[in-house]
């Protein structure tokens, strides 16, 4: 009796051992951290446009998924979508309506079919109906793999650009609208031509001024308009 009931004390004191260690986070800890790195991601991988390219994250695999596509013909943007699927992990509707929202600026999308219309409001056709390839302009301004800098997709299976070093002011040209957390955008549209002759005057160390212009035309009054800056 004596040796089973050394045997049972051994036991437990070895199962004693080998119990995890029970360890308590308070909520306000896993808020502070957790919802800072929540933050901090909606902000740089959804919603706000980066200042080096322009782009959202989505247009950005957009183009990077156009360009892997391209071969100087038409593409089925159902097919587009599935490709940026790749690098994007958010679903296909997302990669749909923001593949339209660039096709609708005529800049960097040389679209086929029915994309739309931005003065009626009347929406795009399915993503199986429509077609697009990049544009002349996007092929020469947004693309250059010797100067781009990588990253590792999301799955780690493929590699992307961190920013298109595109050669254009294309946030100004495009605008931008984003509401991440604690944290908001909206850049106005500008007018092409008038960017050309701002670039070129900054090029060579001149002063220059531009203001807002909309695509569905109108008129504004931009007599205070402060160089954008708020007050």
């Amino acid at each position: 009796m004596s040796e089973e009931n050394n045997d049972y004390e051994h036991e437990e004191e070895i199962n004693h051992q080998t119990d995890p260690v029970e360890t308590i986070t308070k909520v306000t800890g896993m808020y502070k951290e957790w919802f800072l790195d929540y933050a901090s991601y909606v902000i740089l991988e959804r919603a706000v446009p980066a200042i080096d390219d322009g782009f959202k994250p989505v247009q950005r695999r957009i183009m990077h998924s156009m360009k892997d596509l391209d071969d100087g013909r038409y593409n089925k943007v159902a097919n587009i979508v599935g490709h940026t699927m790749q690098y994007h992990p958010h679903g296909d509707a997302s990669i749909a309506d923001a593949m339209v929202q660039i096709g609708q600026k005529d800049l960097l999308i040389d679209t086929q079919g029915n994309w739309g219309n931005i003065l009626t409001g009347d929406s795009a056709a399915a993503s199986r109906y429509i077609e697009a390839r990049i544009s002349k302009f996007g092929l020469d301004v947004v693309f250059n793999p010797k100067i781009t800098q990588w990253q590792a997709s999301y799955d780690g299976r493929r590699k992307e650009p961190i920013n298109l070093p595109v050669m254009f002011p294309l946030l100004l040209a495009q605008g931008g609208e984003g509401i991440a957390v604690g944290l908001s955008t909206k850049i106005l549209p500008h007018n092409f031509i008038e960017l050309i002759d701002a670039s070129i005057k900054h090029l060579n160390g001149k002063r220059f001024t531009i203001v807002p212009d909309f695509p569905t035309a109108g008129i504004a009054d931009v007599s205070n308009y402060n160089d954008g800056l708020r007050g």
